[in-house]
């Protein structure tokens, strides 16, 4: 089993930080920022460091919020994977830009995005339940 992070982060109205896939699995479909754990690193440093990658957005509050299981088909391997997810705050949206596996990003409010929007279950199953917070 790998290890992976996903990312919640909230504009000034609550909606939250969507990316765009811009690669298989589910390119073009909706997700939450985050990637897999390296090795020897710790799930803080790596949801920093992919935000950082992916968005260019310095963290500035990190608290945990909940772990789900998913199963990532990658170049037809499928591996299961253990995702941490962390509520998050930034510093500024300012610098924000997509960057690495992201194609683009939105901000949404997480009650309004349809299951079949999101490209991974384990990102369906959190958007669930940031929805009924």
């Amino acid at each position: 089993m790998s290890a992976a992070v996903a990312a919640v982060i909230r504009n000034e109205k609550g909606e939250v930080l969507f990316t765009i896939r811009k690669h298989e699995p589910a390119a073009g479909m909706l997700d939450l920022p985050g990637g897999f754990v390296d090795m020897g690193e710790t799930a803080e440093n790596a949801i920093m460091r992919e935000i950082l990658e992916e968005l260019n957005l310095t963290l500035t509050g990190i608290d945990f919020l909940a772990t789900f299981t998913n199963t990532y088909i990658y170049r037809e391997v499928e591996y299961q994977t253990l995702d941490l997810v962390f509520e998050c705050e930034a510093e500024s949206f300012l610098e924000l830009r997509t960057a690495d596996d992201v194609s683009g990003f939105v901000f949404r409010n997480p009650a309004e995005v349809e299951p079949g929007e999101i490209g991974l279950e384990s990102v369906r199953e959190i958007v669930r339940a940031i929805a009924d917070h």
